[in-house]
């Protein structure tokens, strides 16, 4: 009889254990988040799953942090950093990144997510922005030596930078199997 009492007992202690455990795991999160000690898409990308899947009360605290902590990865150069990270032949383009920051800024439907990392990548990619910069970048002398390219020079590296440009840009997408918006696109 006392060992059911006790098993009982510690059922009961385990599903508190394991809510408090919870709440103490997102207590952490949040610190991280608000520390800025998580820093990359990968970890940023794993809060917000956890966040998605937290109960409606984690999902509230969680809401600030995450926006902020998303605008602070744009901001403070790390999405630039991992981007360029991805494209070792072809450094991607600081201009068309600051670019489509300024036009998720100035976009009406950027309120559709909190996730401006997410935002500025799909505006990079809706407004092929990314041709249109690589194109840009291959003209530019300092890219040829101080000498102006010809046209068929400058043609073959825009293609170049695109093509490693866009499969960075579809590498960090594919962290995301469901869009992070409150409309659902």
């Amino acid at each position: 009889m006392s060992s059911r009492q006790t098993k009982r007992s510690h059922g009961g202690s385990s599903s508190r254990g394991s809510r408090r455990t919870t709440q103490q795991s997102t207590v952490q999160l949040i610190e991280s988040l608000n520390t800025h000690r998580v820093n990359t898409l990968t970890e940023l990308c794993r809060i917000e799953r956890v966040a998605a899947t937290a109960s409606e009360e984690d999902q509230l605290a969680f809401q600030e942090p995450m926006t902020s902590a998303w605008t602070y990865y744009v901001t403070s150069n790390n999405l630039l950093n991992e981007l360029r990270g991805l494209t070792r032949n072809y450094t991607f383009s600081s201009e068309c990144l600051d670019d489509a920051k300024w036009k998720v800024s100035n976009d009406p439907e950027s309120n559709r997510s909190w996730n401006y990392a997410w935002l500025v990548l799909v505006k990079m990619r809706d407004d092929q922005m990314i041709e249109t910069y690589a194109a840009s970048e291959a003209t530019k002398p300092d890219m040829w030596g101080g000498r102006v390219p010809d046209t068929e020079e400058a043609s073959q590296l825009a293609a170049c930078c695109a093509w490693e440009w866009n499969e960075a840009l579809d590498q960090m997408l594919r962290h995301w199997d469901v869009p992070p918006t409150t409309t659902g696109y």
